[in-house]
């Protein structure tokens, strides 16, 4: 038989290499550098979840060295967490296994308070290093919109990074002057990669949102060392219902020029006692879990003119009677607050009005009706009923003498339901029986009643 030569053998394996390390590089490209179950690891198979713990352990290494405060903020793994669940991960688990951090999405977001971390722009360098993809979003100080002097600062809002398909969100949250915390909203500006992430599917940053602090744990999660919300559903359900409006600063400050602000000592005065009142009635109506929102003429001056009317006299806010609670009246009275009257039944126009050093509070509750919401008025000397029609609308947070509340969403569209197209004009004469323009006669009383339903203290 001929002998095969060397050179021959040689080459045939110099061949095979080449083939085999062309069929490897195949393999990385449409495997492991993107997300997909079919990774090879220490197993033979390493699926997406392990990509995607492999990704936020390499994050979670980042913050840890450059000193970034950030739990976890993640929806999707928070809704997979409870104190059972922990326990039982920690009595069975005793290595790394993905179970909380593996979602299935694509993102995995972190929060962190803005205030505990001071900004180092190296943080974002390292990550490139680290072979991340690194996006940061600015946005304008909403704190420092109220001022005249200042304004146009931008601060950071999120960082975004991904690698091998996968990314991490970081929202930073603010202190805001009502002890709450706030993160804007997620605007891409022109010259940016709008297929950078899939913006769609993040938790965060669809519009501004606002949070109570929330107090965290330190816990190991998946083999991960993370803090995270001691409570955990009181977290999911702020996140549910976290949309902010900020005031409508440059537009106050166009009225305040036509209609300048009474700068009186009553005036001054005024305005810390309804302050006071609204802080009140937020910490009584908080202690029934009772949600309520600033209406009428109150919604109208943060609307209008980010502040209170100093003419209106008193406080408005309105509350769902799906949420009314037998000792709303009660709660109130041991608050320090007097019964001024209670018009009404929960079934049909209940109203409440109470004083507090001599400024009314009138609490409007509001029925459902198809398209349409209404709250009731009732005149206490002839019986005669009135209901006044809003379309129907969401809430959202808002912020009103350094307190975070609750407004309509579609401000404009109930304000201008209550007092019509001319809302940003004062009108310092109003008929609460004709003036408004979604009032509506709405019968009497029966007389045999009255004693129960027009009841004035």
């Amino acid at each position: 038989m001929p002998r095969v030569s060397r050179t021959v053998v040689l080459s045939l394996l110099v061949a095979s290499s080449c083939v085999f390390l062309l069929f490897q590089l195949y393999y990385y490209r449409k495997y492991v550098s993107k997300p997909g179950p079919y990774i090879l690891n220490q197993s033979g198979h390493l699926t997406s979840t392990d990509v995607q713990w492999q990704t936020v352990k390499k994050f979670l290494v980042l913050a840890q060295r450059f000193r970034l405060p950030v739990f976890l903020a993640d929806t999707a793994a928070l809704t997979l967490l409870s104190q059972d669940a922990l326990r039982q991960r920690d009595r069975l688990v005793h290595e790394p296994h993905c179970s909380f951090l593996c979602t299935g999405r694509p993102v995995t977001s972190f929060a962190l308070r803005a205030s505990q971390w001071k900004y180092d722009p190296g943080i974002l360098l390292a990550a490139e290093q680290k072979g991340f993809d690194v996006m940061e979003l600015r946005g304008e100080d909403p704190r420092l919109a109220g001022l005249d002097t200042l304004s146009g600062e931008e601060i950071p809002l999120f960082f975004l990074l991904h690698i091998h398909g996968y990314h991490i969100q970081v929202v930073f949250l603010y202190e805001r002057s009502g002890n709450y915390l706030w993160h804007g909203a997620l605007r891409l500006k022109s010259h940016m990669d709008l297929k950078f992430a899939p913006f769609k599917q993040l938790d965060y940053g669809r519009d501004p949102g606002a949070y109570d602090r929330p107090e965290l744990v330190l816990t190991v999660l998946d083999g991960l060392d993370i803090q995270i919300p001691r409570n955990i559903s009181h977290f999911l359900t702020q996140q549910q219902h976290a949309h902010f409006l900020d005031c409508h600063y440059r537009e106050a400050r166009n009225f305040l020029q036509l209609y300048p602000d009474d700068s009186s000592p009553e005036a001054v005065d005024f305005r810390r006692k309804v302050k006071s009142l609204l802080h009140l009635t937020s910490r009584t109506l908080a202690l029934l879990n009772i949600p309520f929102w600033i209406s009428s003429g109150t919604c109208l001056g943060w609307f209008r003119q980010c502040s209170i009317i100093s003419y209106s006299r008193d406080v408005d806010i309105g509350i769902f009677i799906a949420d009314f609670r037998s000792d709303i009246i009660t709660a109130f009275q041991e608050a320090g607050l007097l019964l001024k009257h209670k018009f009404g039944k929960v079934e049909d126009s209940l109203e409440l009005s109470f004083i507090s050093d001599g400024i009314k509070l009138d609490i409007f509750f509001f029925y459902e009706d198809g398209d349409v919401v209404w709250n009731g008025g009732t005149q206490a000397k002839s019986g005669r009923k009135f209901k006044y029609i809003f379309p129907r609308f969401s809430l959202c947070w808002a912020e009103l003498l350094e307190l975070k509340v609750r407004v309509p969403c579609e401000t404009l569209d109930y304000v201008m339901a209550n007092y019509g197209t001319s809302w940003s004009v004062p009108v310092r004469s109003w008929d609460w029986k004709s003036s408004p323009s979604n009032v509506q006669e709405n019968g009497m009383w029966p007389p045999a009643e009255w004693a129960e339903l027009i009841q004035v203290y």
